[in-house]
This record gives C-alpha cells, sequence and structure tokens, in this order.
C-alpha cells in the first residue's frame, strides 16, 4: 500500500470509524485517537479490533510527528495533482446532459403519465414508475 491510495480515503478504524494514517516503514496503519497501530500483511490491511496493537506513549508522540510532518509535505501545492483534481471532481460534477433530455423526452411522451392501464402518482414528469408497462412497445 502507498500514501496515493484511493482505498486509505474510505479505510476506517474498526473501534472509533475515523481516518487512519499509514505508516510506510511500518506497515501499518494508526489510528492517533485510540493509539493503536492495525498491521499490514502483504499490502492487506488486518482491521480487526483484536489486530490493532496499544501504542506507548513515547511511540505515540513520536507517530503523530511523523503524521505531521507527512501532513506538511503532501499539503504543498503540486501544479500536475491541482489540476488533476480539479478536472476529476468537475468531471463528476457534471450531469451527462443526454441522459437526463432522454428521460424527460420519455416522460413527456407518454403524456397522461398513464403506464400500464393505471395513472402514476406525478404524471409525466419522470417520477420513479412513470415507465412501468413499456416493456413491449
Amino acid at each position: 500500500m502507498n500514501p496515493d491510495d484511493p482505498l486509505l480515503k474510505i479505510l476506517a478504524c474498526p473501534l472509533d470509524k475515523g481516518p487512519l494514517h499509514l505508516l510506510v516503514p511500518e506497515e501499518a496503519l494508526y489510528n492517533p485517537r485510540l493509539r493503536r497501530r492495525y498491521p499490514l500483511l502483504d499490502g492487506i490491511p488486518q482491521l480487526l479490533p483484536s489486530s490493532g496493537e496499544q501504542v506507548a506513549d513515547e511511540e505515540h508522540e513520536r507517530l503523530l510527528k511523523r503524521i505531521d510532518a507527512m501532513a506538511d509535505v503532501s499539503a504543498m501545492p503540486d501544479a500536475s495533482a491541482v489540476s488533476g483534481a480539479s478536472a476529476v471532481s468537475g468531471a463528476s460534477a457534471v450531469p451527462d446532459a443526454s441522459a437526463v433530455s432522454d428521460v424527460s423526452d420519455v416522460s413527456a411522451a407518454d403524456g397522461a403519465g398513464v403506464a400500464g392501464g393505471e395513472q402514476v402518482a406525478g404524471g409525466g414528469d419522470g417520477a420513479v414508475g412513470s415507465d412501468e408497462g413499456r416493456g413491449s412497445s
């Protein structure tokens, strides 16, 4: 596992459900709130509550300094990372206009919103269920 792995954004501590920090040399994930370290075995996080080990005070302080140092480095703007991030988020935030217009065209085509001989709540406004009974047409 590497620091850029998207899996790190969704992994959570099994006890407090909070975020974990990757410790590369130790091959572990760390929860500073509970002072628990979870091992990585062959790159696979071991996130059972019983897999975590309590960290001593001195070790906790050392790990916090490393986490803060890594956060400072990752906070530095990187032109390629910034432009890549905006391109990805922009692409996912814009709906596909053709899909939206297709849905409204189909629901408007049925006029009264009749499906299978029964009036559908919401008429022809694209409400869920307004396309029932159209499988044969």
